[in-house]
């Protein structure tokens, strides 16, 4: 007996769905492509609120970081 070489109708859905996903896929890219081209360059007053006042490099230690012990008076021999 030969085997069935005429695809069958579950693998004709199945490719059928793999070129609607590559579809969508691919307007979903072109859609946040166009969106970011047209959003603009960021003005230099337009900053993220996460990260503003943060510079580059080590950033200073926190007050809980901090290793402070008040000063205590140390006795002075005269």
């Amino acid at each position: 007996m030969a085997p069935n070489a005429r695809p069958t109708a579950a693998k004709r859905n199945r490719e059928k769905a793999l070129v609607e996903r590559r579809q969508e896929k691919e307007a979903r890219r072109r859609d946040a492509k166009e969106r970011k081209q047209t959003s603009g360059p960021r003005l230099p007053g337009d900053e993220d609120p996460d990260l503003a006042g943060i510079k580059p490099g080590p950033q200073p230690l926190a007050e809980w970081q901090l290793d402070v012990e008040p000063e205590a008076e140390t006795p002075t021999q005269n």
